[in-house]
């Protein structure tokens, strides 16, 4: 990991702001983007997919799974009765698991939509808040499985009233998805789940196919590919975000124990290679001390090649000389997690103004939040914090204003409305509200 000493150059390499489509890709995988597409820009690749699958449907759809997968699918949809059986063949402490993070996660957002739902009305104007129609979640798979990401996507949908709620996630070799996602999708009440994954189940979610209804809004984190073709369908449909590789900062004094700040570091840096874990103390001991312990815990992980590889490219350790200072740095990064593992943490929570999800108390961990905390784990990523918010309730909800018009409001403002109208060159607007006092 990088040792950095000082607010200043902490400071300069903490500063960031988003460049939309700004990412890196190797020379192996641009070759390969040129051998399968004629083109090495993923963007062009994705805009091709998105068109086939919108001109060609469920037939495009099986023929990228099988260019890009290399499985040959015979049917899109999950059967029902595949979904229901699910939960039958995976461990049963598992599946109770589940249960209990489904729980928590249902009951922190219910409790959200309490205080969300509540509309405004003054006067004959007002604001009906009304949940979306249809809502399409993306879970990554293929060599992998994220029945949370299921829960943490679905559960806030189908809280909020979402009449629809559907799944989409890649198949695995063998053309099937794994038992734990569709467990985590009858838990869900989840109502459809699609086998496919990449950009083309995204254009398949945005524009819709003879076999996959199109949504309003997409929802979850991908690849690249993923990531390029939610911004792509954006207008089409609304997308919760662009969420980047994942991250997380931590900050604590002397009396945090070394050996369970390694450990989260590493928790995050397993990830992927590209995730991001930074630390910031005013303890130079203290730091001295993680840096060893990471070391050591490093070598017993099974995902040590990718954890190495993230500490390298984006591991770094700041010392301050305060925690005021510490929390100006968090503020400036605007960490997708943030860790405050200090004496007193609740002191600093009204100074922290930009982080997705702030972990304080007795253990402060982001797996907790992950998988069974409550709120969604779905948080902003690439310093949006400073102006985005995590996976909640007002995702799936919209909001129309309601406008009643009596006389004396007509008589009382209507003037007013015309003058303003005229000083726009708008003599039509005008017109409308002299026609109505006039008949009136």
């Amino acid at each position: 990991m990088k040792i950095v000493r000082g607010f200043k150059e902490a400071e300069a390499l903490l500063s960031r702001k988003v460049i939309s489509g700004d990412y890196t890709i190797s020379p192996a995988f641009k070759s390969k983007l040129m051998e399968m597409y004629g083109t090495a820009e993923p963007e062009q690749v994705v805009r091709q997919i998105i068109s086939d699958v919108r001109a060609g449907g469920d037939k495009a759809l099986l023929e990228y799974t099988l260019k890009i997968d290399n499985i040959k699918l015979q049917e899109i949809e999950v059967s029902r009765r595949e979904i229901n059986e699910a939960r039958y063949k995976i461990d049963r402490n598992l599946y109770k698991a589940l249960e209990t993070a489904a729980a928590q996660i249902r009951a922190f957002h219910t409790a959200q939509k309490d205080a969300l739902f509540g509309g405004i009305e003054n006067m004959g104007k007002g604001t009906i808040a009304r949940p979306l129609e249809r809502v399409g979640v993306y879970a990554p798979g293929g060599t992998a499985s994220y029945p949370s990401t299921v829960l943490m996507t679905a559960i806030p949908a189908r809280v909020a009233g979402v009449k629809q709620v559907i799944l989409s996630t890649p198949p695995r070799k063998d053309g099937k998805v794994p038992e734990v996602t569709l467990a985590a999708a009858y838990i869900a009440e989840v109502d459809h789940v699609f086998c496919m994954g990449g950009a083309q189940a995204i254009a398949a979610l945005a524009y819709g196919t003879e076999s996959v209804p199109g949504v309003d809004k997409i929802c979850g984190p991908g690849n690249i590919f993923v990531m390029l073709a939610k911004k792509q369908v954006y207008g089409t449909v609304d997308i919760d975000g662009l969420q980047g590789p994942s991250e997380v900062l931590i900050i604590a004094d002397i009396k945090a124990k070394a050996k369970l700040l390694a450990a989260e570091i590493l928790a995050q840096a397993e990830h992927d290679m590209l995730a991001s874990s930074i630390l910031i103390t005013d303890s130079p001991s203290l730091a001295a001390a993680i840096e060893r312990e990471v070391e050591v815990q490093l070598q017993e992980l099974n995902r040590y090649k990718i954890a190495s590889e993230s500490l390298v490219n984006n591991g770094i350790i700041i010392i301050v000389d305060s925690m005021e200072e510490a929390i100006e740095l968090s503020n400036l990064y605007a960490p997708e997690h943030l860790c405050l593992d200090m004496v007193n943490s609740e002191v600093y929570l009204d100074k922290i103004t930009n982080a997705g999800c702030v972990f304080y108390g007795y253990a402060p961990t982001v797996a907790m939040g992950d998988y069974v905390a409550g709120p969604s784990h779905a948080l902003p990523t690439s310093g949006t914090a400073r102006f985005a918010s995590p996976l909640n309730i007002s995702d799936f909800i919209k909001y129309t204003n309601m406008v009643k018009i009596t006389r004396e409001e007509l008589e009382k403002y209507g003037p007013v409305a015309m003058t303003i109208a005229e000083a726009e060159g708008l003599q039509a607007h005008s017109k409308t509200v002299e026609m109505r006092l006039s008949d009136s």
